[in-house]
């Protein structure tokens, strides 16, 4: 099975939680905050593998998420960092962001790349202890790492894409020219997802053709299976046009030529202006009196195209076919890599005014930017960190504004899942 396009999560690791402690031994008097630093979580890494084809593992299992951090200790001892998460994926994947369809990264090069960051770890409470505040009983919680939902599209890494409609010898044609096996039987859409070849023409001297199959008229609009695998002509730097000039199954090959210019104009007018070579396959069967050739080489030509006659079946013409092409590749610019569109926003802080308030029958629920990061940096097992959150609640003027709405004791209050009974 073949799967160009699919669509996961991605999670950081949340970092590990800073230590409340302090230092304990015999003999050694006031020995003083000790607790250690939380370890940071691990992050989520694209790797390219050359081994991947599809993306067909990605299929049952859609979230991924790397370790989080250890928690910190006494004696100054920082907790582990996350081990990260690499996930792997074809050569030519592009990664998209799932909200924006803008490209965060096209994963061409063989580079890792980042996905989701991992969390930073909380301090433990050493890094809090000052002159006047000696005994600190609070340390800070870690942050969550970075979630976010992405789309991977598979884009061939292909020098040359042969195009044209089914059964007219594109896979015959990539079975005669490379070590590429396809599945080759007389009937439409035998081929239900891209091949790739690689063809040698003298030492030192290949390229990689893609078989691209499914395109008929409409595939642009998702008629068959083209519109699912036209993506994958994008990075091709040269078009090999195969049309049956036999006529065998009653086809008009001049008609079958300007119907697939038609679908990549209205794919992609990028693709359209592709540098095309036509091949006229099948000339082994064409009837003495046929004008076909003939007429689709005025056509042809007539769009600025070269024509090469050809019989894959045969292997007749093949192999100067696969010469041009190799000629013409040094001319053209190298395999499209995609820049990324992809701007990601940094956090912010948010004002502490700007806070939601829902009431909800008996409960009030609470957000806000400022809210979200408070309660992430605040570890709700250590008292002196509650009573810091509750002092920050106070000064913002939230217990003010819940009071001027008519707030009872006894109400629940729900602040990003935790939640308390408020009491004035």
């Amino acid at each position: 099975m073949f799967v160009d396009k699919v669509r996961i999560t991605v999670i950081g690791g949340r970092g590990g939680d800073g230590a409340v402690a302090f230092h304990r031994e015999k003999y050694v008097a006031s020995g003083g905050p000790d607790g250690g630093d939380g370890g940071h979580g691990g992050s989520v890494i694209l790797r390219v593998n050359d081994n991947m084809s599809t993306l067909l593992d990605f299929r049952y299992k859609r979230k991924y998420a790397a370790q989080c951090g250890g928690n910190g200790a006494g004696r100054n001892m920082s907790g582990k960092r996350g081990e990260p998460l690499i996930i792997e994926v074809p050569r030519g994947t592009v990664v998209r962001d799932a909200e924006s369809n803008r490209i965060i990264v096209d994963m061409s090069t063989g580079e890792d790349f980042v996905i989701a960051k991992g969390g930073r770890g909380g301090w433990g409470n050493a890094h809090f202890a000052t002159p006047t505040r000696q005994v600190p009983r609070f340390a800070k919680a870690g942050l969550k790492g970075q979630e976010r939902d992405i789309i991977l599209e598979l884009k061939l890494l292909a020098d040359v894409g042969l195009v044209g409609f089914p059964n007219v010898g594109k896979s015959t044609l990539l079975s005669v020219t490379s070590n590429a096996r396809p599945k080759i039987a007389n009937y439409h859409f035998t081929t239900l997802f891209p091949n790739l070849g690689v063809i040698y023409v003298e030492e030192g001297v290949s390229f990689v053709m893609a078989d691209i199959p499914g395109i008929i008229e409409g595939a642009a609009e998702g008629a068959g299976l083209g519109h699912d695998f036209l993506r994958h002509i994008d990075r091709c730097r040269l078009l090999v046009h195969v049309v049956d000039v036999s006529g065998s199954e009653g086809r008009d090959p001049v008609e079958d030529f300007n119907a697939i210019c038609d679908e990549l104009q209205n794919y992609s007018v990028d693709l359209s202006n592709r540098p095309m070579i036509v091949a006229a396959n099948k000339t082994d069967l064409l009837m003495p009196d046929s004008d076909n050739l003939e007429r689709l080489r005025t056509v042809v030509e007539a769009a600025g195209c070269e024509l090469y006659e050809i019989s894959a079946g045969t292997a007749q013409g093949t192999r100067r076919l696969m010469q041009v092409v190799a000629e013409k590749l040094r001319t053209l610019p190298p395999v499209t890599i995609y820049e990324p569109e992809y701007v990601e926003e940094l956090p912010q802080s948010g004002d502490p005014q700007e806070l939601t308030i829902e009431h909800l029958g008996s409960t009030w629920v609470i957000t806000g930017t400022w809210l979200e990061r408070l309660v992430d940096n605040i570890n709700f097992d250590d008292y002196e960190s509650r009573n810091y959150f509750d002092q920050q609640l106070r000064k913002c003027g939230l217990f003010a504004r819940l009071e001027e709405m008519g707030i009872q004791d006894g109400d629940t209050v729900d602040i990003y899942d935790i939640e308390f009974e408020y009491q004035r």
